[in-house]
C-alpha cells in the first residue's frame, strides 16, 4: 500500500481540527471529543441542553467530506476492507477502547494534550503504540 506525502494539506487540516477545538472550548466550555459528544447525543440519558451544539458538531463531522468534494472536485481514494468480521471487530476495539480510556483520540490527543493533561498525554501514548503494533502486525506478520 502507497501513501502519499501531502504536508501542505496535513497542515491545514490540522489548524482546523485545532481551530474547531479551540472554537468550541471558547463558545460552549466543552471538550471537542467526538466519542463524549455521540455519547452524550444517545440514550440512556441524553443530555438535552447540549443537544443543538452535539447535533451540529456530528453534522459537520459528516458533512465535511461531501463539501469539500463538492468545493474542490476532487474525490480522493478510500480502500476500506470489505471484510465485515474484521469492520466489526476493528468498530467494536475502538468504542471498547474509547469507553475504558473515557475518550478518544479528539478528546484526549488534541484537547487534552493541548491542556498538557497528563492523563491524556498517557491515554494518547497508548493509542500511538497500540497504532504502530497493529499496523506492524496487520503489515509484516500476518
Amino acid at each position: 500500500m502507497e501513501t502519499s506525502f501531502t504536508p501542505i494539506a496535513s497542515l491545514v487540516g490540522g489548524a482546523l481540527i485545532g481551530l474547531a477545538a479551540l472554537l468550541m472550548m471558547a463558545s460552549v466550555g466543552r471538550i471537542a471529543g467526538v466519542s463524549g459528544i455521540v455519547s452524550r447525543l444517545l440514550p440512556p440519558r441524553p443530555e438535552m441542553s447540549g443537544m443543538p451544539t452535539g447535533i451540529a458538531f456530528v453534522l459537520g463531522l459528516l458533512l465535511a467530506a461531501p463539501l469539500t468534494v463538492l468545493a474542490t472536485g476532487y474525490v480522493p481514494e478510500v480502500n476500506v476492507s470489505s471484510n465485515l468480521s474484521v469492520l466489526v471487530l476493528a468498530g467494536v476495539l475502538v468504542g471498547f477502547g474509547s469507553v475504558l480510556g473515557s475518550g478518544c483520540t479528539s478528546g484526549h490527543g488534541v484537547c487534552g494534550m493541548s491542556r498538557l493533561s497528563v492523563r491524556s498525554i498517557a491515554a494518547t501514548l497508548t493509542f500511538m503504540a497500540t497504532g504502530v503494533g497493529v499496523v506492524y502486525l496487520m503489515r509484516h506478520v500476518l
